[in-house]
């Protein structure tokens, strides 16, 4: 372990900067081994310290000028370079070298396949140059660009482009002005020999706006659906929030190598190459939908992320919580809203209850960290974005834009904070959001318990409702939130009951805002069957002693089609639970008919549509199941959702089949009636593949299919089946696609979830695989990350041999990439969950990993939580 601990930072401790930067020149000379980077910035002091302290890192100085007069009173530290005796206002030249050859970690400037590329959020513009590498300092850049013209034809940064030549000794240049302040994490350069697809866009207002997305040479056939998702998310912009672009050109480059999904660095996108190469040969359906979503997400903060951005790491849900919500709006409104909301939904209360319920527990604004990249969690973004939903719920849509619209206004161009955002909301609507303020600093998940009463003689109807939260890693004492708590109330015949409260008609959603409370609906002539937590209304869980019938009434009569997908999760929840217990005793897994005929009811409904018939029929997780539990049966968890999927193939194969065979389409087609389709196939292909007469159907479709939905599909059957076909289907795609990283991303992520008993074996000799590169976080996420996440039996294997590989790989990417360590170590992190056996198992590599010597702190502030 490091010789002295790495200390936390506190939201608390925040103070404005001593100097801000107005305007920033700089100019980068390219070279892998020694890049000269000369950077001159505006420099104001704003309070009464002359000391500036600039940040950086692995940073090679090669002079300090002041005003034009060569500094020498000045002290490199480990983190950076202090200034002394410095003037109110000055210009200061710093140069220095880097290394971009060496850069494993991807952040700062780097080489991916030959190309520069930068990822500077949150930290890395400090590997760049000596800097305040701070969001709350916005400058305007002003960038140039040097490199041989024949081996790096394009030179990219923010911006729109102003000059261009051709220099000498083969070399040329290209400059770039970005006009609009922002944050050193907003910067971006790349340089590199690409393909490139053009477009335009005319915005509301009549302007012009260059489009132009970047790939590898050959993949340009490959970014159609990337540049449609584009001109979608700045149409969808406008019309849906009134948001227009504010440069001549809009850039996207794809990357190979790189550790997150994509980033918005103004005007100039860097994307993980999985987010924009798709055509139907190469890419899933999924990955269509995901182009679309991230796309849409990127381009959405230029105004929630780059024209407002955050004043510290601590408010990253002000930009990331707002603008998941908005790319979730952009899918639901381009595809299926019932969809799209079961998907995140899955997020929240698999993983995201999960990291709750861990040692990483945190609220949506942290109030302390030591990694700022550890701040990059389902927390801060999926609960964040449910928070803004809430506030959607509570203001409805017009006093909603008209909080954003008042945000704009007050903010825009500034670096502001959670708070400045819930303010405006809170001005622009006259709703009170005081108590709804403590989503924002109160960590955990919270438990909504109802009870029913109904009263014959006074037709009135009771729900008893109570509020509490667990206590947390973080913080013991927890207090009642501001719950909206959407419900409706259903007749016999399937009627929706009007709420009346009082004599008056009330609105579907309640405010609970007490520990506890009551509320009593008059004119009910029946007793009701009540639909709650419509659409997920509050990032909560519900606990309403459900009957059987209740449950299949609401799958048929429900009408939130939410709320029917929702009704069919409870009442498989019931038999899961119902099931573990009885395993323990050594009784077989059991679905009464009653049950199997209520999916079935669902399957053969022609009203609904085929993805939502989908979603209603798979079964949830894993990671789902476990978070229900103090202590996780990981054995009989697996084996209980194995029996229940077998139980529901047995029973429906017949429907199954038909259903299989009636969906072919003979070509294929990325509009959402067509995904949806091809979805519900290949959920009937997941559960008859497990029945030896259907078992053919997979190797069938494999070898048929058109399209790589269709083939993933076929192969993701026959690995869960673990068909005696198996390894030459593996075989032959491995053969077809070695040549292509992205696509063998998918070989190796079925390869990680490989239920055999010589999984793990399998997977270290997939590590030897010619496509696999242990310092490529696509493949390492694909192979080890699906391992790790999604194949719970294998990876929870009671010799410990699950665990002692994923040592020894966080032990390795420790050294290369700590922040793809750090986010592989998450299963790890949740050992208190599992027998004692199991975590004294776990707690031994944890401990390992504790002992290094140079462990990195993004590793050191999650271990160290995990074994507190």
């Amino acid at each position: 372990m490091t010789e002295s601990a790495p200390q936390a930072k506190y939201r608390k401790d925040y103070q404005s900067p001593t100097h801000t930067i107005t305007d920033v020149n700089l100019t980068f000379d390219l070279n892998p081994e020694r890049t000269r980077v000369t950077a001159i910035s505006q420099v104001e002091q704003l309070s009464d310290q002359t000391e500036l302290e600039l940040d950086g890192e692995g940073i090679e100085l090669v002079s300090v000028t002041v005003n034009g007069v060569a500094w020498q009173d000045y002290q490199q530290t480990e983190s950076g370079l202090t200034l002394s005796n410095l003037p109110q206002k000055f210009e200061l030249v710093i140069e220095n070298d880097i290394a971009p050859a060496k850069n494993t970690a991807l952040e700062g400037l780097y080489i991916s396949d030959g190309a520069y590329c930068t990822q500077c959020e949150a930290e890395g513009f400090r590997r760049i140059t000596y800097f305040l590498d701070r969001p709350d300092v916005l400058a305007t850049y002003f960038t140039k660009v040097i490199a041989d013209k024949a081996e790096f034809p394009y030179l990219l940064s923010n911006g729109n482009k102003v000059e261009h030549g051709d220099l000498d000794d083969g070399k040329h240049f290209v400059s770039w002005q970005d006009p609009h302040p922002k944050p050193s994490y907003l910067f971006a350069l790349v340089a590199g020999d690409f393909d490139v697809l053009k477009d335009k866009y005319v915005t509301q207002s009549g302007r012009n706006v260059a489009l132009e997305i970047f790939v590898d040479k050959g993949n340009l056939e490959r970014a159609h659906h990337a540049m449609t998702s584009l001109v979608n998310s700045m149409k969808w912009d406008e019309e849906r929030f009134g948001l227009e672009y504010d440069l001549d050109i809009y850039m996207i480059v794809a990357v190979d190598f790189f550790n997150m999904g994509a980033m918005e660095n103004k005007g100039l996108n860097v994307f993980n190459s999985k987010f924009v190469l798709a055509n139907e040969q190469t890419a899933t359906d999924t990955d269509y939908l995901g182009i679309e979503a991230v796309i849409g997400h990127e381009y959405f903060h230029n105004w929630t992320g780059n024209r407002v951005t955050c004043r510290d790491w601590f408010q990253l849900s002000l930009k990331e919580g707002l603008t998941v919500f908005r790319d979730q709006e952009f899918s639901s409104d381009l595809g299926s809203r019932a969809v799209n909301r079961i998907n995140n939904v899955r997020i929240i209360r698999g993983p995201q209850f999960a990291e709750d319920a861990s040692p990483m527990s945190h609220p949506i604004r942290p109030e302390k960290v030591i990694e700022m990249n550890n701040f990059y969690t389902l927390t801060v973004y999926e609960k964040g974005s449910e928070v803004i939903r809430m506030m959607h719920t509570l203001l409805g849509e017009s006093k909603f834009q008209a909080g954003m619209k008042l945000y704009f206004e007050r903010h825009d161009g500034t670096a502001a904070t959670c708070e400045d955002f819930v303010a405006a909301m809170e001005d622009a609507s006259g709703v009170d959001l005081s108590q709804f303020r403590l989503w924002y600093s109160q960590s955990g998940t919270p438990t909504v318990t109802v009870t029913d009463r109904y009263d014959q003689d006074n037709q009135t109807y009771t729900l008893s409702v109570s509020q509490s939260t667990a206590s947390t890693q973080d913080q013991s004492e927890k207090q009642p939130l501001h719950i909206p708590f959407d419900i409706e109330l259903y007749a016999a015949d399937g009627q929706a009951i009007e709420l009346r409260c009082n004599g008056s008609k009330v609105a579907n959603v309640l405010d609970i805002t007490q520990a506890n409370q009551e509320f009593v609906f008059d004119n009910v002539s029946e007793k009701p069957v009540p639909s709650m937590l419509r659409e997920f209304s509050a990032p909560v869980k519900l606990n309403f002693e459900y009957s059987d019938e209740q449950l299949a009434f609401l799958m048929v009569h429900a009408q939130n089609e939410f709320a029917k997908w929702d009704a069919g999760q409870m009442l498989l929840a019931k038999y899961i639970k119902s099931n573990v217990v009885a395993l323990s005793k050594g009784d077989k897994v059991h679905l009464p008919e009653m049950v199997i005929d209520a999916f079935r009811g669902v399957l053969l409904d022609s009203e609904l549509e085929p993805a939502f018939i989908a979603e209603a029929l798979s079964l949830p997780s894993f990671n789902e199941v476990s978070g229900w539990y103090e202590t996780v049966d990981v054995d009989a968890v697996c084996d209980v959702i194995k029996g229940i999927k077998l139980i529901l193939a047995e029973a429906l194969q017949d429907e199954l089949s038909a259903m299989y065979h009636m969906l072919k389409q003979a070509e294929y087609s990325v509009e959402h009636e067509a995904i949806g389709k091809r979805s519900l196939r290949n959920l009937c292909l997941q559960y008859l593949v497990h029945l030896a007469p259907f078992s053919g159907l997979a190797v069938e479709q494999y070898q048929t299919a058109n399209n790589m939905t269709d083939t993933m599909a076929a192969m993701s059957a026959v690995n869960s089946a673990s068909l005696k076909q198996r390894q030459a289907i593996m075989n032959d795609y491995s053969d077809k696609w070695s040549h292509d990283g992205l696509v063998m991303d998918k070989w190796f992520a079925l390869q990680g979830t490989n239920p055999a008993d010589d999984a793990l074996d399998n997977l270290k000799a997939c590590m030897q695989h010619k496509a696999f590169s242990l310092s490529n976080p696509n493949r390492t996420r694909s192979l080890v990350g699906s391992f790790l996440n999604m194949n719970p039996k294998r990876f929870h294997d009671k010799s410990g041999s699950g665990y002692q590989f994923a040592g020894e790989i966080l032990a390795q990417l420790n050294e290369s990439n700590p922040q793809v360590a750090s986010r592989l170590i998450d299963p790890l992190l949740k050992f208190k969950k599992y027998d004692q056996e199991r975590q004294s198992l776990i707690r031994t590599e944890l401990e390992k990993l504790q002992q290094l010597d140079n462990l990195a702190k993004d590793l050191f502030e999650k271990v160290s939580k995990a074994l507190n």
